[in-house]
Formats: C-alpha cells, structure tokens, sequence
C-alpha cells in the first residue's frame, strides 16, 4: 500500500478490457487483502489495519478474521500445519518518513473461536531507516515448491522492491542473508512458480484514492528467484517493467495485491482486492477470479456472465444439444447457376415456436452434435444467487434458451435434459475457467453420490459424466456467443 503521489498511465489490451470480472458477495470489504488460506473448513484473508474476513464457502465473505499488530498489507500462508502471518508495522508513505519493520508470527488455527488459537509473539524480518530506497511494507511470501525453502518480497514505490530467505521452521530471516533488489516503481509483491519459472507479479499504478486509484498488476518471470524479473517484451521489473495481468474492468476499480491458489491440476484461482467497487459505495472488496496461462504468463480469467451459448467440446468442436431429429428449414441447394435472378433477401433463422411443439414433453437425453445454430442447441446460462457458492465461484443452471427445460445430473452418472428448472443440486453446476482459457463444468451433486465429476465428451455423440482429467481434451469445454 502507499500513499498517492505518483501518476501511471495504463495501457489495457482489448482482450483485457472485454473480461468482467466480479467481486465476491456478503460484505467484503477489505483493503490489501493476504492470500487466502483454508484452515478447518473455512476460508481466511487479512487485510490493512488488522482483523479481515472469513467464508464459509469461499464465495460469500464477512468480517470477523483476527489478526493482531494493525499495519499494513499482510501476507499469509500454512506450512505443516501452522500458518505463518506476515506484516508491515507501518503504514509507510512520507507520513511515517518510509520507516518501516516487517514482522512475522505464528498460529496452530485461524480460527478465533478454537481453544488453540493464539498468535506468537512477533520476529521482525525486515526494516527500512527512512534514508535507504525501500520502504518496508507489503510483505508478500512463497514457499517454493521446489526447493521447500521461504521467501519473502517487499517494498513500495519509494524505491526498491527487496526479496529476502526466511526460516520456513522459524518465521525468522535466515542468519546472514542479504535482500537482493528485484523490481522498482511497483509494489504489494509476491512471488508464485510455475514450471521452472519464477513469477513476480506486482501492483503498477496508485492507491487509496478510491474511485480515482490508478492499480493494476503486472508480472515480470526469472528462471532464479532472486532475478533477475523480465516482462514480455524483455524489459527487466528493475527498470519498470511488467506484462498486465488484471486491470480496471468497468466499475470494478483498480486490482491489487495478487494472491494465488492451486485447487487442482487445471483449476486455479487468484484473489485481490478491487480500491472501488461502484455498486458499493465505492468500496475496496475482495475479488477471486480463474486465473489463466497463456503462452506461460499468467493473466486473470473471467467468469461466465448470463447469457445464451453454444457449448462446445474442444476434442472436436461439436456441441452440446438435445437429442432430437433437428427440423429441417425451407428450401434446398442455392446456387450453382440458378436461381440467380432472384432478389437477394435474409433467410429467417429457426426459432423455437417454429420447433418446440414437435419435442417430446418429458425427459430429453443429451446429446453432442454438428452445430448449427437451432434452438435445440442453445442454452441459457446464468448464475443462481440463492444457491450459494464454492471457492471463488458460484452455481449456474443451464437452460435451453427460451424455455425451463434444465441440464441435470443423474444418479447413473449421465446427464439429460428435465422439463422444468427446479432448484435441485442435480440441476446446478459449477463452470470453472481452466489454466489453458477453456472450462469445466460439474454438477454440484450427482444424486446418490458423494464423487466429484465432470462433464465430458465420451466419443463423438454422447455426454456423460466422469473424473476430470486436464490432460484429457474431452474434458474442456468452450462457451461460445451463438
């Protein structure tokens, strides 16, 4: 976090500006918020001042996280079974002339209704004296996967951002290390990795301003964790550069403070926080959108929005559809040297009152066809406020468009298509954005079972459901405007 006092101009790909990306619901507001962790079921992110949220499910989010020491930006993350909390003791700025001390401390449980729930007493890591480039604020940590070893990043604006080892059985810094500067003109750091590469991904642009906060995040990659930091078109991160992550989308304000998370192969998430969200007052709220990677950069995902698709299989390109003989349209072959003096005039496309009285009135199998643009082909998406959510999602039904007629699980493991919508778990599915920009689509029950399965392309015609595999084509599904 820092105060306001310099101007970026930002420059937002058109890829980038036509994502949506949505705050979560409940109350969640929170500035600077960590990276969440799970602890006993529940969902946990801390934020600037102290305190910060907790989620039942991951969707819905309200206050009552306890975090002691106020400051600024904290960072956490559970190692063994312990979770380490990271933060600065300042607010840092010139208010404070950019003194700063980073601390961290330690509990069995993020819970502050559990017995075991304590916090140690603090270790300082890091400090700036007010005279040297660094401010220390903004913690951000990472235990590599790789090596099992503890890193964590710091600073802001003011000058260098800094990467220094910390004792992962500690907390503490690990005796004679030195930080190594990585990054200038961001902050609000953090480092991720990902297949041999190590990412710094950072917050361009200014703070606390509200509506009027310029934040965004960017990302820069070194094959060594201490750099050095190399966007996209070669500009190292310590001479300002960085590829866009996540930027501005509508009256969502201003992301920051890049938090990732692993929920399985293929299925990531990030979180942040949005400086203003315009539909609440203008508010700073926690966001947890699908986080993407294209061509080994990591960008922020979108979920689907309401609206009518055609859904297709990426094995093959075919789509989802009712399993019915298609009405034919009027008229045969056109061309080939006749008929070419008619007046050149639009052909009227199906609709469904040319069809629906031809379908059968209960149950419809399912089925993967040739796409063609018929009404047996298009469905309604759109999100169910009242069913609740999952980590960073919520549940959607799926209708053919114009009509109640609802996808549903069936507890053989299939799936078909009922009359009327009615609300039950079978009917309701979770549509995740996977790492590769394609989707997953699951039932949030099949009925009578307790696995966890997805919709899959089983050869050319037939959908079904079973175990999601990210290696597996048959899997991944696109959402395409009809």
């Amino acid at each position: 976090m820092k105060h306001i006092n310099i101007v970026c101009i930002i420059s937002i790909t058109s890829f980038l500006l036509q994502m949506q990306l949505n705050a979560q619901v409940g109350k969640p507001f929170i500035h600077d918020p960590s990276t969440i962790v799970e602890c006993e079921g529940k969902y946990y992110t801390f934020g600037t001042g102290g305190g910060g949220l907790i989620s039942e499910d991951g969707w819905t989010w309200n206050g009552g996280a306890v975090r002691p020491g106020g400051g600024a930006a904290p960072d956490a993350i559970k190692i063994g079974n312990r979770y380490l909390i990271a933060y600065g003791a300042t607010g840092g700025g010139a208010a404070v002339g950019h003194r700063g001390k980073i601390y961290t401390m330690w509990n069995n449980t993020l819970d502050p209704n559990s017995p075991d729930f304590k916090y140690s007493d603090t270790i300082a890591v890091a400090y700036s004296d007010g005279y040297e480039d660094c401010d220390a604020i903004d913690p951000g940590m990472m235990l590599d996967p790789s090596t099992g070893r503890l890193w964590l990043t710091y600073g802001t604006y003011y000058g260098f951002i800094r990467v220094v080892e910390l004792d992962p059985k500690t907390g503490k810094r690990v005796v004679g290390n030195k930080s190594v500067d990585i990054a200038i003109v961001c902050e609000a750091s953090i480092l991720t990795y990902r297949d041999g590469w190590y990412y710094l991904l950072a917050n361009h642009g200014t703070c606390c301003d509200g509506a009027n906060s310029t934040y965004n995040i960017v990302v820069g990659r070194s094959k060594k964790v201490t750099g050095p930091y190399i966007d996209n078109v070669g500009r190292s991160m310590l001479e300002g550069g960085g590829k866009m992550v996540a930027a501005t989308r509508g009256r969502l304000i201003g992301p920051g403070h890049f938090g990732r998370n692993i929920i399985t192969d293929g299925v990531e998430k990030m979180s942040f926080h949005y400086e203003a969200d315009l539909d609440q007052s203008g508010r700073s709220v926690l966001a947890i959108v699908p986080l993407v990677w294209k061509d080994g950069w990591p960008v922020a995902g979108e979920h689907i929005q309401a609206g009518t698709y055609e859904i297709e299989s990426v094995r093959r390109g075919y789509s989802l559809e009712l399993a019915l003989d298609f009405t034919r349209m009027a008229g045969g072959m056109r061309g080939f040297g006749r008929n070419n003096d008619e007046p050149i005039k639009p052909v009227p496309s199906q609709a469904l009152a040319d069809v629906i009285q031809t379908w059968p009135t209960g149950d419809i199998n399912a089925r993967i066809g040739d796409y063609i643009s018929r009404p047996h082909q298009k469905w309604a998406v759109s999100p169910v406020a009242e069913a609740g959510g999952y980590f960073g999602g919520q549940y959607y039904k799926i209708l053919i468009d114009g009509t109640e007629r609802a996808l549903a699980a069936t507890a053989d493991g299939e799936v078909i298509t009922v009359p009327a919508y009615t609300g039950d778990v079978s009917q309701l599915w979770k549509i995740d954005q996977l790492t590769d920009g394609s989707y997953r689509i699951m039932p949030k029950e099949v009925p009578n079972s307790k696995e966890e399965l997805a919709l899959i392309s089983f050869g050319d015609t037939r959908p079904t459901l079973g175990k999601f595999d990210m290696k597996n084509d048959n899997c991944k599904w696109n959402f395409r405007m009809p």
